[in-house]
This record gives structure tokens, sequence and C-alpha cells, in this order.
């Protein structure tokens, strides 16, 4: 049993002001194999008031420094990519492939691109040729409150933390108590990296204590938080009594058009297999696949034949398996969402209730193809976060966009044509942040973010690092003066 009780506040490892321990459970065996502590609003005001200490030197770093110390985090991160990818593989039971190809490996990717785009980012410049006096200045905002999730926890720790150091800010970070161990490695490498003491703060605990906390202080200038919906408007409306600026980035019901003449074997596999990746814990898995009227009928009976040869298996073992839910709580979730389809009159082709053969413990579900849905079912409409798709057929193009974006949602969206003209018309009128035509892969230093209630701002490239800045207009500047 690993124990993983203490906080790292301003540059060293520290017990909780008060203990409240809480096991860290192994989906995949319903086995703690951890102990970490849950922190308290009194937690939260050691790592502001060390974040407040350290911001007025930090913020005021050269660009070189601050780039230095980034490329000493990519070296120790890359050094320690197999302990990265063990504890996430542990913590929300995650195949150990995947931990390490994909979950760990975003990590890194993430540190090289925001190394990159801070190299050549313009922190200031005039207002334009003719107005040259008129200096348009980005500076840090301040101290920033981080809350990730459990289902990508490197993946945000990285597009969070990195973009706000680099853009001058120092951090509090509450990692998902849930899966809080890859945070706890990451903290870790901060350390060897040797960021100054108090610009890195990490405060392990569950969102009504600590997150609440955190959105509440008056010492916090900015909250960035990934998560449900429903919790990104807590944060919000607690946010608010200090008025500082909140980034969101939130769940989606991501459309998937499918037109008849695309490659459709090509098309719906791959929709498929990126929705069940990760056992469709992802915000942008494409979950709803619109498929035209002509060749619906084929797509269902690929989806099913699919669907039926994707394997389930435990996360320890080699393989381009899906392993288990991350919780109970998730596992109870899906399941409710499963036989609410069911109950709808949706047609399960593949997958359903229970348990996959073989199984009978561990948070592991049957990957799940409903055909025959509608807008106006529940698996339809509402993020289920686990490996089911909702097929939904369409007669025209308009009616597929008027499908795509009757969703509170609006993170993706993806488009499937052989028709290259008719998938970008098709994809400017989706109402969503991020759009992938013919499953092209979307770059690191893209901007990720979404529309409507999938969140506020953009994380990643140029734009992750403007969430994380003010800007100042100084009239009257002359260059060379200071």
């Amino acid at each position: 049993m690993l124990r993983k009780t203490d906080f790292f506040i301003d540059g060293k490892w520290v017990a909780p002001t008060v203990a409240k321990e809480l096991e860290v459970i192994n989906p995949a065996d319903e086995q703690a194999f951890a102990v970490i502590s849950l922190g308290s609003a009194a937690d939260v005001d050691k790592a502001v008031a060390a974040a407040q200490r350290a911001f007025p030197a930090w913020s005021t770093t050269s660009r070189e420094q601050r780039v230095a110390l980034l490329e000493k985090l990519l070296a120790a991160y890359k050094r320690r990519v197999r302990d990265m990818a063990q504890a996430i593989s542990w913590e929300m039971g995650a195949p150990i492939r995947l931990a390490l190809e994909s979950q760990a490996a975003s990590g890194s990717g993430h540190i090289e691109s925001f190394i990159d785009v801070l190299k050549g980012f313009e922190f200031e410049e005039p207002l334009n040729e003719h107005n040259p006096q008129e200096r348009i200045v980005r500076e840090p905002i301040g101290v920033c409150g981080l809350i990730t999730p459990w289902n990508w926890p490197m993946n945000q720790v990285a597009l969070k933390v990195v973009p706000a150091l680099a853009a001058g800010c120092t951090v509090v970070l509450k990692p998902s108590e849930i899966a809080p161990m890859s945070s706890i490695v990451f903290a870790e490498m901060m350390e060897e990296a040797g960021f100054p003491a108090g610009v890195f703060n990490m405060v392990n605990g569950d969102g009504p204590t600590v997150g609440e906390a955190m959105s509440r202080h008056r010492g916090i200038d900015m909250m960035s938080f990934t998560g449900s919906t429903r919790a990104g408007v807590a944060v919000t409306k607690a946010a608010a009594e200090t008025v500082k600026r909140v980034a969101l980035e939130l769940g989606g019901k991501s459309p998937n058009i499918v037109f008849d003449d695309a490659d459709l074997t090509d098309a719906v596999t791959r929709g498929l297999a990126h929705c069940f990746e990760n056992t469709g814990q992802s915000c942008n898995a494409p979950t709803r696949m619109l498929v035209q009227r002509p060749v619906y009928d084929k797509a269902v009976d690929i989806a099913a034949k699919y669907a039926a040869t994707v394997k389930v298996g435990n996360p320890a073992e080699d393989g381009d398996h899906i392993g288990p839910l991350s919780s109970d709580v998730q596992f109870d979730k899906v399941q409710a969402m499963i036989d609410a389809g069911i109950k709808e009159g949706a047609r399960v082709v593949a997958g359903g209730l229970g348990r996959p053969e073989g199984f009978n413990r561990g948070y592991y579900v049957r990957p799940t193809v409903f055909a025959d849905a509608n807008n106006d079912m529940r698996i339809a409409r509402e993020e289920i976060f686990g490996p089911v798709v909702a097929m939904i057929p369409f007669e025209t193009e308009e009616e597929a966009i008027a499908i795509a974006n009757d969703t509170p949602y609006g993170l993706s969206a993806y488009v499937q044509s052989g028709d290259k003209a008719r998938a970008q018309r098709v994809a400017r009128r989706l109402r969503a942040g991020m759009v992938q035509i013919n499953g092209t892969d979307r770059p690191y230093g893209s901007p990720f973010g979404g529309y409507k209630q999938s969140g506020l701002g953009r994380e990643g490239g140029k734009w992750g690092l403007e969430d994380f800045l003010e800007v100042k207009a100084i009239s009257g500047f002359e260059e060379g003066l200071g």
C-alpha cells in the first residue's frame, strides 16, 4: 500500500492541517492500492499564501528563465514517463499501453508545445503602426487555482500548469481525488526541475471542500476547471463573489456525421474505436453517430460486428483492449444510462447491461451500440462517459446539421464524407469548438475547448497561454526607456 498523504506547498512536502485519509481504488480489482489525504480550507490558505509570496518574483522572471525551467521539467518528465504511466494505469484503469503511449505521452507533448509557444510569444507590442506610443502589454493574471479531472489526468494537468507558469502565474493544483497519484508524480517532477518555492503548489481533496475553498478564495485571481458541466457551474457561482476569471472545459455529446459517400467501413469503425478509447471516458468522444439513410442499415451492421470484436481486459496486461471505468460511481451511471436507452426504445445491437463475460469484479462494462436512437432520448442528449454509441439516421445535409447542433453541448464534432467541399461546408456550420474531417488528428498546440455548456476559453497553444494573461494598455509609451 502506497502512502502519499503529504501536500506540496511552498517547495516542500507538508502534512495536512487535519488528517483525513482516503483510499485510492484500483478500478480493475476494486481494491485499495494507495492512501492519500483530503485537504481542508486551511490547507488551501497555506498554498495560496505561498503562491502569493512567490508571485512578485516569478512574474518578473525573463522568458529565458521560464523556458529553462520548463525544459528541465520536460527532461524530468521523460525520465519518469513509465512511472507516470503506471500511476495512471493503477488509479483509473487505463490499459498500460494506452497509459504509456497516449495518457502519459500527452503530458510531455503539451510541455514541448508550450515551450515552443513561449519562445515566440509576443508579450508586448504597439497597438498598430499608426499608434506606436500605445503599448499593449500582456501580464500574468496572478495566482491561479487549477482543478483537473480523473479521465485524462496528465493531459489536463499539463494543459493548465504549464501555460500558467509560462505566463508568469503561480498556481495551486487540486487533482481529482479519484486519480491523484499521477499528479503526485508530477509534483515530484516539478520539485526535481527546481521551480522556486511557492510557484507550484498541490493540495489533494474533494470538490465540495478544497474545490469550493479555492473557487471562493480571495487570494486566487483565476480558476481553471475541467470536469462535468454541473461542477463547472458550481465553480463559476463560487468564483463570482470575487469576480475572478473562470476558464472551463466541460462536457460534450459530440456528433459524428457519416454521409453516404464516405468510406463506410472506415468511417464507422474509426468512430467506434475513438468512442471506445479510454473506455469512453473522454469529453470529446464521438458518442452520437449520425448516418445518412441510404447506408444506415449497413452502417449498423458494421458497427455491431466491430463492437463484438472489441476486447475488454486487465489494464496491467499489454494490448489494445479497453479497461474498466474509473470508479463504482461511474460504473453505476453508465449502467443506468444503458438501461434508460433500452427503456426508451433504442435497439441494442452490441453490448448491453452488465459486465462482459468472464468478469465478476472490477468496473468493467460491455462496449455498447444503440441503433434507431433519436435526439430526444437521454442516451443522445446526456453525457454518458462510457463506451456507448447512439446511432441516429438522417436524410439530408440540413437535417444532419440540425440534429448535430441540437444539444446543450458544443465541444467536438466529426464529419465523414468523400466530398471534401461538403465536409468543409458542414464543418463551418457545426456549433462546436473543434471539428475533425475524415479522421484527421488534432496536433499539439491546437486550441481545445467548446461552445455553449462545453465551457469557456481554450486550452493548448497560444490560446492556452493567453487564458492566463491580463491585457494592459499603456499610453504615451516610448521605446528604450524601460
